[in-house]
């Protein structure tokens, strides 16, 4: 007996011996391999002059889904400023986002409420627009187009019950998220008179505790980057050249969550019409200096009917590379 048990212990050693030399004197075992690259496609304010432009909207939808990507964001804006806030206008939209092949994200935009007073666009009250805005664009946790992918909407948080347009999901361990951000100065009036800004602060803290719970998911979950999707430009010069301005409070929040997060942050935006990839955040640490981990990215838009391919790759530092995508782009 006893020898038996020399025999299976010498085994067991030769056997061990080999296991540490297939993987290598003083390393550990091989690590699991990266996530596969992948693409996105972003795109926003469009269409935009109507109903002129519904051809050339579907035109695009047909580009993207020559690309395949693994979903689409539009980041908002499907009319103009000029153009009547109607259901009749929403719905049509809305049967256009279901003709994209792979899963559609959409965030609102300010033409389709916070400008809806305007008399070109109806002299609606902009907060009853967005609440019919969040009952048709958000029915239910799911993306649109031909195929679903479900999201994880704020509106699961009872303080935050409204914010069903605040969604967040994963991707080749890269976080996403929308954040309801938009032009005309997010809704803020400066000095205001009146009390109109109450939208306004109840939509910001809910933003703000929004990015703390996305970036608090993606540190957990070790990803490798986090891309935000919002409509407003909030780093135009000429747009938000004042001295109280609807940006300050989230501008802040994401330059502090950037430089905890550490990895790549990308920023998509429309709202300004053309294309732009940047580096707006200033460092604190060095205010000289540029956050070199956030980019911006913001799409082109109004006259230009196209969008942006956004390829991730996680075996590059930069994580991120662009491409712009036209309705004559050629089949990969």
């Amino acid at each position: 007996m006893k020898r038996i048990n020399r025999i299976f212990c010498l085994l067991l050693a030769v056997l061990s011996s080999a296991a540490a030399s297939a993987a290598g004197p003083g390393r550990p075992p091989k690590a699991s391999p990266a996530p596969a690259p992948f693409d996105f496609v972003a795109l926003g304010d469009t269409p935009y002059f109507l109903p002129a432009d519904y051809g050339r909207f579907e035109a695009l939808i047909g580009a993207v889904n020559r690309q395949r990507p693994r979903f689409t964001v539009h980041v908002g804006d499907i009319k103009s400023g000029s153009t009547l806030c109607t259901e009749e206008l929403y719905g049509k939209v809305l049967a256009e986002f279901q003709l994209f092949e792979q899963p559609l994200i959409y965030t609102p935009g300010d033409n389709e409420w916070t400008d809806c007073g305007r008399e070109k666009a109806g002299r609606y009250d902009p907060e009853e627009r967005l609440a019919v805005v969040r009952k048709l664009f958000f029915p239910d946790h799911n993306s649109f187009g031909k195929t679903k992918l479900p999201l994880t909407s704020q509106a699961l948080r009872p303080a935050f019950a409204a914010y069903v347009e605040n969604n967040r999901w994963a991707s080749g361990n890269v976080a996403f998220a929308t954040v309801h951000l938009v032009g005309s100065n997010n809704n803020f009036v400066p000095n205001d008179a009146k009390g109109q800004n109450h939208e306004f602060y109840d939509r910001m803290k809910a933003n703000v505790a929004w990015l703390d719970e996305v970036f608090a998911d993606a540190a957990a979950q070790h990803r490798l980057g986090v891309v935000l999707f919002t409509q407003a430009d909030m780093f135009s010069p000429d747009k938000n050249a004042k001295d109280a301005d609807g940006f300050t409070e989230i501008i802040a929040a994401l330059s502090r969550h950037a430089v905890a997060f550490g990895r790549p942050v990308l920023l998509v935006n429309g709202d300004s019409h053309r294309l732009l990839i940047d580096k707006p955040l200033p460092n604190p640490a060095s205010p000289k200096q540029v956050l070199q981990n956030f980019t911006r990215l913001q799409v082109p838009g109004e006259a230009d009917v196209v969008a942006v391919r956004v390829s991730v790759d996680p075996t590059q530092p930069a994580l991120f590379q662009f491409q712009e995508l036209g309705a004559t782009a050629p089949q990969p």
